[in-house]
């Protein structure tokens, strides 16, 4: 019989295994309970920053440097959804085809499907997957909304907020948002003029904020398209890693993540278990048109349902 490891080694079986995890089918529990055992190894690199910015680009080149290196590489582009169909309509992996081949290289789409934080609901767990596959980097790359891209963070080990000249006022309202997120800066695009007065800004932000911090947040210019800077970036990417070991950070980061993913569990069973189970068939529709007639609220409805629940569950 074929054990969980040596299919997560089998990139069909991966793809499959991840769909299964993406749609919540049946058996993804006990996979994901396997997975959790095997994981905790990969280094995951969060990319964010705003529409436009290329981030896709930059993760295309970022793969080729650290291939080059000899290193596996997993990817997971968030994508925005079909509001018909809920699948992913950009399709990053287009933009990969380089490494298509590449057996060290796996590249996924995952659909946010309404999803708000940059990520979609399920990304936390195909990390998991990724991570016990074995990869030495997982690449995350965000949907690109702005300050709503928070959850990166908490999903990650190393922030990349990746940036371009012309953006103007727009940096104002990122500073007040997802600036702070950040443990690396890119500059892309930066042959493009304003590159340098954009470069200051970001001292200029770092400078008001970073007192008492032990990292100093590097700031590295790239041209994605031409592959220029990325070996710097990956050079900065592998001195965080060691500065968030050496120093426990790490364990931080990966407690506060184990929070929020348990958290997340405990929600989205509570979640199933209610629509299975007092919100379904015509007792539903009746509580409905009681709203609607204004005989009863749905503040006071739904308390009672948690309340006669959670009484439930508790006998």
């Amino acid at each position: 019989m074929i054990s969980l490891q040596e299919d997560l080694k089998d990139i069909r079986k991966l793809s499959r295994i991840i769909t299964t995890i993406e749609n919540r089918q049946k058996g993804y529990k006990d996979i994901l309970r396997k997975c959790f055992y095997h994981s905790g190894k990969s280094k995951i690199i969060g990319i964010t920053g705003p529409p436009g910015a290329g981030k896709s680009t930059l993760t295309s080149s970022l793969i080729g440097v650290l291939r080059e290196e000899g290193s596996s590489v997993a990817v997971l582009a968030i994508d925005p959804s079909s509001s018909f169909s809920g699948g992913a309509i950009l399709g990053d992996r287009i933009r990969m085809l380089d490494y298509s081949l590449d057996e060290k290289v796996y590249i996924r789409s995952a659909a946010t499907r309404g999803a708000m934080g940059g990520l979609c609901v399920a990304a936390s767990d195909i990390i998991t997957v990724l991570d016990a596959a074995g990869f030495d980097y997982i690449l995350v790359e965000t949907v690109g909304v702005g300050q709503d891209e928070i959850d990166v963070v908490k999903e990650t080990d190393t922030v990349l907020l990746v940036l371009v000249p012309g953006l103007g006022d727009d940096i104002q309202a990122l500073k007040a948002g997802i600036m702070e997120i950040a443990d690396i800066f890119v500059v892309n695009k930066s042959d493009r003029e304003g590159s340098d007065n954009l470069v200051r800004e970001i001292e200029y932000i770092l400078s008001l904020a970073e007192h008492g911090k032990k990292w100093n947040t590097p700031i590295i210019k790239t041209v994605a398209s031409k592959n220029e800077g990325i070996k710097e970036l990956s050079i900065q990417i592998k001195k965080h890693f060691d500065f968030i070991c050496s120093n426990s950070l790490i364990l931080q980061k990966r407690k506060e993540r184990f929070s929020l993913k348990f958290k997340r569990l405990v929600l989205e069973g509570l979640e199933t278990k209610i629509k299975n189970g007092p919100l379904k068939g015509e007792e539903e529709e009746k509580l409905l048109e009681s709203f609607i007639k204004k005989e009863q609220d749905p503040y006071t409805a739904a308390e009672e349902i948690v309340e006669s629940f959670i009484l439930e569950e508790l006998q």
